[in-house]
């Protein structure tokens, strides 16, 4: 056995209470597996994490309120910072790498904003920072992308990578019920926090969107570059459309290599039912990756709970520890491609469907093909399955052939000024994923 590695715990939540247990619960196996001990030194709280039960079985004195106190505690090799938020989360991270520690992190807001810097910092004071736990909670991810992918040039990633996201949109599907109601139940059930803005609207997805994109195209893609759009506009009318044309609907976080640059978006997406990603329901994750050399390999598991993500960051605390123990220092494998620029959506190429309400009456799709062939769109089907006598309107539903964003933004705001259009329901893009 090697010394003592000792840790800094910054944070004692959900996360944090359960990777002070794994540490204390598996000593001697941990001890065994990284050829040293594992030994707590001190943990940064707030008062009120004092209450809790894992803190009421841990000694007192390993527990401080003050920054200072904690960043001078003797014997701190590995600094694990838990306690979320971009601030004071990156000072503290900036904090510990400055002072030659080692770094683990679960912060997917954090590594999305500040990665670059904090991975150059690492660097230069020769540490290592880990998170493998910011991204898919205990599914292995980010260390593939760092090793075991690094030969490949990576030509696309699909992912759900928000687990809230993907049970209200299954609860809609499989239930048939709308938006508010599957949103309901997803708090019920603990997997929707009570202001539910961060998944719903596609905040989440996007700092781990970030996180991979970077990795994957060796560019800083951040989370002002990537287009977003949430599910709160979806409707059961597009599931029950989306069943009857072959597809289902997932939001998805898609980044690709195109014509030299990234093209990196999130929102709800048409995906053919016979997809594998469209199978994954519930509160799963799944990442597609489209590699030169290894083809098309997919990642899947449970994105968040307190045990899959405390396996990552204890993974990522061993592994710290092994270079620790072997005089390894840092060991930088990220080296972004100077001009690469991010794609705008207003660039994207793809396929669309569209949900319109319009007056019933003849001429009326004649007058939206004319607006779509105006701007260059070619309509592959139109149908209207449903009208209101009493209304005296229709609902069409129009899928496109691929088209360019910029166009069919423009089409979409001449549409909704005919007199005839009622109503642009939805406008939901349509993602080709082949996997065979």
């Amino acid at each position: 056995m090697g010394r003592e590695i000792g840790i800094g715990l910054m944070g004692l939540g959900v996360i944090g209470g359960q990777v002070a247990r794994v540490l204390e619960e598996k000593a001697a196996e941990l001890a065994q597996r990284v050829g040293a001990p594992l030994v707590l030194r001190r943990v940064k709280v707030l008062p009120v994490d004092l209450e809790r039960a894992q803190a009421k079985k841990m000694p007192r004195g390993l527990f401080t309120t003050d920054d200072d106190e904690f960043f001078n505690t003797p014997g701190i090799d590995i600094v694990v910072e838990l306690i979320g938020g971009e601030f004071p989360a990156t000072d503290y991270i900036r904090r510990a790498l400055k002072s030659r520690r080692h770094v683990v992190t679960a912060n997917k807001e954090v590594i999305a904003k500040h990665g670059a810097e904090l991975r150059a910092l690492a660097y230069e004071h020769g540490v290592g920072l880990e998170y493998e736990a910011s991204v898919g909670g205990g599914i292995p991810l980010i260390a593939p992308f760092k090793h075991d992918l690094i030969a490949n040039r990576i030509h696309g990633i699909f992912a759900i990578i928000n687990g809230t996201t993907n049970y209200i949109l299954t609860q809609m599907a499989k239930k048939d019920v709308d938006f508010a109601a599957a949103l309901r139940r997803a708090q019920e059930l603990g997997y929707a926090e009570a202001n539910p803005e961060n998944d719903i609207e596609g905040i989440d997805a996007c700092y781990k969107l970030a996180i991979l994109a970077s990795l994957a195209f060796q560019t800083v893609v951040e989370p002002k570059d990537i287009y977003r759009e949430g599910i709160s506009r979806l409707n059961r009318r597009d599931f029950r459309y989306a069943r009857e044309l072959g597809f289902a609907i997932k939001l998805l976080a898609i980044a690709k290599e195109s014509d030299g640059a990234v093209e990196a978006r999130i929102h709800p997406v048409f995906i053919r039912e016979e997809s594998l990603l469209a199978k994954v329901d519930g509160v799963y994750n799944a990442v597609l990756v489209d590699g030169d050399l290894v083809g098309r390999v997919v990642f899947i598991g449970e994105g968040a709970g307190a045990k899959p993500t405390s396996s990552a960051v204890v993974a990522d605390i061993i592994s710290s520890a092994r270079k620790i123990s072997l005089g390894i220092g840092s060991i930088s494998t990220w080296k972004p491609v100077n001009g690469r620029r991010i794609k705008p959506i207003d660039e994207i190429v793809t396929r669309y469907y569209i949900r319109i309400t319009a007056a019933d009456r003849p001429g009326v799709l004649a007058q939206i093909a004319r607006i779509f062939g105006d701007n260059m769109i070619s309509i592959a089907s139109a149908i209207q399955p449903e009208s209101d006598e009493k209304a005296r309107t229709a609902e069409i539903v129009i899928m496109t052939h691929p088209a360019r964003e910029s166009a069919m933004r423009k089409a979409l705001g001449e549409l909704g000024r005919l007199e005839v259009v009622k109503g642009i329901a939805n406008c939901i893009r349509i993602e080709d994923i082949e996997e065979g």
